[in-house]
């Protein structure tokens, strides 16, 4: 008699190729199911032994109830993958219920908690901004008298941007949405250029990293401006970034292995040296584009070290080539999602131009989903240096024109 083939279940909710799960996992030797949505089940392999469709991919009733339709189908779940963001909380509540191995609740707290998070990068010795717990506009303005405005507040469990605000003073606490509400975290302003760090750390040391500087700011965004990309290729700047990062590494990652997409603020000390204070983690990889420029301009897929980190492997990446530098783009939607587009082109821009993009043609349906694929454009770059890619990211925001018209529900 044949062995019975493992089964391994996915939760997946894109709708492009972030991930390419025929890569990480042998559809022939193991069961892979998937539970996605009918958004993104275009875009799960053929190969999968069975697709699952919920409304949503973190509503954990569903998911629930979807994996156990497919153990009745497959046999008993031994692991569950989930690659994004918005879904690792979903995994790590089932993986406890299922008694699965893998992160659970409390290995991802530090990830999840920005309270917890900045507790354990402090406690690692990386440099931080004052910060506090903010249960109520009290505790706001008692952080404030103790450290000046402004300051900025955001829910401990928000992913992106969402409830993200900057108070200059008192007056604009009726600005922090949802304050009281839910958990929040209150630290110090800091007025300096957010970069993001993505890569691996193995445990033991850094594997593979690169270091990029945002165009305009994720929370610019969510307000309509353009949201740009550009990895950095200077020296000293760079010298600095390893080091920090490293130390990131070490002090969230507990002594094993994850994947990071890390934020920081960089600034300099009092000697001009560059200096990194930190902002976020996460132990996933990086949304927007990070995941194709990695594979297409690097040649390295950080989705599948994230996925044998899942699946209790040894995670491998090869080490990076130099001289190569990337970037990114995203266009924001001129109306909130739901809407349809009426009209989207690029006219000539001259000089250096994206190796790669997606604008949605006239008629697609914007779905009301979030995140960073479901834009009124997206664009890859690549060139000899930091100044040549940001160049063409600026050239590209101004040379795009899109139009939609709001979708009455």
């Amino acid at each position: 008699m044949s062995a019975v083939r493992e089964h391994v279940v996915v939760l997946h909710r894109w709708r492009d190729e972030y991930a390419r799960y025929a890569d990480y996992l042998d559809h022939r030797a193991q069961q892979v199911s998937y539970v996605t949505t009918e958004l993104s089940r275009a875009s799960a392999p053929e190969a999968a032994a069975a697709v699952a469709v919920v409304s949503a991919t973190d509503r954990l009733a569903e998911v629930r109830a979807a994996i156990a339709g497919l153990a009745d189908r497959l046999g008993p779940v031994r692991r569950l993958v989930a690659l994004n963001e918005g879904d690792l909380d979903t995994a790590a509540r089932l993986r406890e219920e299922l008694d699965l191995p893998g992160q659970r609740g409390a290995d991802l707290e530090r990830f999840r908690d920005k309270l917890a998070m900045v507790v354990a990068a402090e406690a690692g010795g990386v440099r931080v901004p004052a910060y506090a717990d903010a249960p109520d506009a009290g505790a706001v303005r008692a952080f404030a008298a103790a450290h000046g405005w402004p300051v900025v507040v955001k829910p401990r469990r928000g992913t992106a941007s969402r409830g993200v605000a900057v108070l200059h003073g008192p007056e604009d606490l009726s600005a922090a949405a949802g304050l009281g509400q839910e958990p929040f975290l209150v630290e110090s302003f800091v007025p300096e250029p957010v970069l993001h760090i993505d890569g691996l750390w193995t445990g033991e040391r850094l594997g593979p990293w690169r270091a990029s500087r945002y165009v305009n700011s994720c929370r610019e965004f969510g307000a309509g401006v353009f949201l740009g990309s550009v990895e950095l290729d200077d020296p000293e700047l760079l010298s600095a970034v390893e080091e920090f990062t490293a130390q990131v590494g070490a002090a969230l990652g507990a002594g094993q292995p994850w994947v990071f997409h890390l934020e920081a603020f960089a600034g300099v000390d009092g000697n001009g040296a560059p200096r990194l204070t930190f902002l976020e983690a996460g132990a996933r990889v990086g949304g927007a584009e990070i995941p194709f420029v990695w594979r297409e301009v690097h040649g390295v897929d950080l989705m599948a070290a994230a996925v044998d980190i899942q699946l209790g492997r040894t995670p491998t990446a090869p080490r990076i080539p130099a001289g190569r530098t990337a970037g990114w783009l995203l266009l924001p939607l001129p109306v909130p999602p739901p809407c349809t587009v009426l009209e989207a082109a690029a006219a000539p821009a001259g000089g250096l131009g994206p190796y790669a993009g997606h604008l949605p043609p006239p008629g697609t349906a914007i779905p009301a989903v979030g995140g960073y694929e479901h834009v009124a454009g997206r664009f890859r770059f690549r060139g000899e240096s930091s100044h040549e890619v940001e160049a063409a990211i600026l050239r590209t925001a101004g040379a795009v024109r899109v139009r939609c018209a709001a979708t009455t529900p």
